[in-house]
């Protein structure tokens, strides 16, 4: 007798899911999910979010530029633009300094040392941030975990930059090493809403009701990586927002 064939439809029926245990796992992942989705409440929306990530990888393009090409390079953030204000605090682009197309060598001063400031000039298009995202200079900070203060700032003109993109910029520098000149800095995003018709410092980004505290970001160290905030607390936003 062939017990082997019997005994098939027990072992089968055996290892089978009941229905009351596929409700308990349908159940602890409904809860899973509404844990998480609670522990990020308050960190960004989908704006925030693709902004950061993408405002992370110019960062990481800046200092692999510099360490590849032995060459000063920095991330501009747009302060207000000249000629096209709806993109102020909204376009981001990496630069290198200039090299003169003869020698090969960067720009040198009458003493033979490194022109300083350099002069700047536009390596990508970089970014613009999602509609109603906008970079924060109220909550960035040049240090930002030590005494703080305003990032510095340049000024970009024609030649050799665009007249799209003749302007005034926040800045974030990195040496030919790849090494933050600012360590500590931080790079913050937030919803919002303003008129981009008007220049940025006449018409700031303004925080509507649905996007309290919807801000995000990371701080650029001195090696040049980057590190996301977890929490608004991090980001030290006051409980009551409403301009950045």
């Amino acid at each position: 007798m062939d017990t082997t064939r019997k005994n098939c439809p027990s072992r089968i029926r055996s290892s089978a899911f009941t229905l009351v245990e596929l409700l308990v796992v349908i159940a602890i992942i409904s809860i899973l999910m509404t844990a998480g989705s609670i522990g990020l409440s308050g960190m960004g929306g989908k704006g925030v979010t693709s902004g950061t990530t993408t405002a992370e990888a110019l960062f990481d393009e800046a200092r692999t530029t510099a360490v590849g090409r032995n060459l000063r390079t920095c991330v501009l953030v747009a302060k207000k633009l000249t000629n096209n204000s709806s993109d102020d605090l909204r376009r981001i682009m990496v630069a290198t300094e200039y090299v003169d197309p003869v020698t090969g060598q960067p720009e040198k001063d009458a003493n033979g040392q490194p022109k300083e400031p350099p002069t700047w000039v536009i390596t990508s298009r970089g970014l613009v941030l999602p509609d109603q995202t906008f970079f924060s200079s109220q909550f960035s900070k040049k240090d930002h975990s030590g005494s703080g203060g305003a990032l510095d700032e340049i000024t970009l003109s024609s030649p050799p930059a665009k007249k799209s993109y003749e302007g005034t910029y926040y800045i974030y520098q990195f040496n030919s090493q790849g090494i933050c000149k600012t360590p500590g800095a931080s790079f913050i995003v937030g919803s919002g809403a303003r008129q981009l018709s008007r220049p940025a410092d006449t018409s700031p980004p303004k925080v509507t009701g649905s996007a309290k505290r919807d801000f995000g970001g990371f701080v650029v160290w001195r090696n040049g990586r980057t590190s996301l905030f977890r929490s608004p607390d991090q980001m030290g936003l006051p409980s009551s927002i409403t301009t950045f």
